[in-house]
């Protein structure tokens, strides 16, 4: 008990009369790599909106244990910035400790030496501290997500949650950002969406195959092994997912 961060139990939900998630059941445990997968219009995102507090329970139950919501720190899938507003990486990265900071205007603002040290310390952790004042709109797409991951790690969270980090990113920027992530994982719980399947080989050790309904996958326990085999077709793959296990 004193390693679970998340149980979820028996959790269903609807839009209007429409059935999005029927009975999903799993455990996130403190230090997991816990993998999200499944097909678009699965339920991904709506699961992590309930998660998130972002969307009302309407059936089941989410059982947080020595996490509250302040302690999650969440990376979208879309950050809908205008790249032609003239916003630095240090005003970026400070939203992530707004609640903390008395005037929520992001110009002009004197941040204390403390918040200062925080988001150096946070942009260290993904190797962007050299780019505090430069405008988000002069990074590539790889850096801007390490800056929107900076954010989220301001808050000092004990859960990352991440909806697909690296689309729309090149294949250098996404190797970039998961060796970012396997090195946070040794001092925080991730929780992370993605169509990837080198995620789910090479980083994940639980899988959610969610398809409406949900398939629990442990990694290490499995009867068949995804190191085991050089290559795997993403039809192979999914199939293999969206099973019960033995």
């Amino acid at each position: 008990m004193k390693n679970k961060l998340i149980e979820v139990k028996n959790l269903s939900f609807f839009y209007e009369k429409e059935l999005v998630l029927e009975n999903i059941s799993f455990e996130i445990n403190k230090g997991d790599f816990f993998a999200i997968t499944g097909p678009n219009g699965g339920g991904k995102s709506t699961l992590i909106q309930l998660l998130l507090g972002i969307l009302p329970l309407q059936q089941g139950k989410i059982v947080y244990h020595n996490l509250s919501k302040d302690d999650i720190g969440y990376v979208p899938q879309n950050s809908n910035f205008n790249l032609d507003f003239p916003i630095t990486v240090l005003d970026v990265v400070m939203m992530g400790n707004g609640t903390k900071h008395q005037n929520h205007f992001f110009f002009n603002v004197k941040y204390s030496s403390f918040e200062i040290a925080c988001a150096k310390e946070s942009l260290k952790k993904v190797g962007m501290e050299s780019f505090l004042h430069r405008t988000i709109s002069k990074l590539s797409g790889g850096q801007r997500q390490r800056v929107f991951i900076a954010r989220a790690l301001c808050s000092h969270p004990k859960l990352l949650i991440l909806d697909e980090p690296t689309s729309n990113i090149d294949a250098k920027g996404q190797k970039e950002i998961f060796t970012l992530l396997k090195e946070l994982n040794k001092t925080m719980t991730i929780l992370i969406v993605t169509h990837d399947l080198g995620v789910i080989s090479n980083y994940a050790n639980k899988v959610l195959y969610l398809n409406q309904k949900g398939y629990m996958h442990d990694l290490t326990t499995l009867n068949f092994s995804i190191k085991e085999k050089e290559h795997f077709c993403e039809v192979e793959l999914m199939q293999m997912l969206g099973k019960e296990n033995d």
